[in-house]
């Protein structure tokens, strides 16, 4: 056990104590929420960028890695619709994505094809943590200026979260044609 996956199992740990804080009803529970779901968002950054630097990645690494990031994403989806701020059809899309793009991969590996994570896939993750971090936040500070940031930035998180999935695909078809 070294320190990326110390921080991957770190980011599990915090799910339960994330969905115990945004189903909260006292006053500063969106921003306790908020904050344990930003720190667990930072460390799926860190984990990563650890493991290359340090020569660290291992098998635990590689599948508890992006398992944790849609346990983490999922959660967060599903808790911000029991609470009534984005509808469900917006989760639902999202979390198909995720779960498509998994299978997709795992099919190209049980083929001996790695789909590497994409550049549109990295991007659609940060929309994604600053869409959910916004809404958790109640549009905080935006509402102060009547700016609808939250529905902004999720609009940016569905665009990116398609068009990654799509790009997964292609490239899954790419592969599998080369073969």
């Amino acid at each position: 056990m070294n320190l990326p996956n110390s921080l991957t199992v770190a980011r599990l740990i915090m799910i339960p104590v994330f969905l115990l804080a945004a189903s909260m009803k006292c006053h500063y529970a969106d921003y306790i929420a908020a904050g344990i779901f930003i720190t667990a968002a930072i460390t799926d950054g860190l984990d990563g960028y650890l493991a290359r630097k340090k020569n660290q990645t291992t098998l635990l690494g590689q599948f508890l890695d992006p398992v944790a990031d849609k346990i983490l994403v999922a959660a967060a989806l599903i808790i911000l619709v029991e609470i009534g701020r984005i509808p469900g059809w917006i989760a639902i899309i999202i979390v198909s994505r995720e779960i498509a793009v998994t299978g997709l991969r795992t099919v190209a590996a049980a083929q001996g094809i790695v789909i590497a994570a994409s550049c549109l896939g990295k991007i659609k993750t940060v929309t994604q943590i600053i869409a959910i971090s916004a809404f958790l936040l109640d549009n905080f500070p935006f509402y102060l200026i009547n700016f609808p940031f939250a529905y902004v930035a999720l609009t940016f998180a569905m665009v990116f979260t398609l068009w990654s999935g799509v790009d997964y695909y292609l490239a899954f078809r790419l592969a599998t044609k080369a073969r």
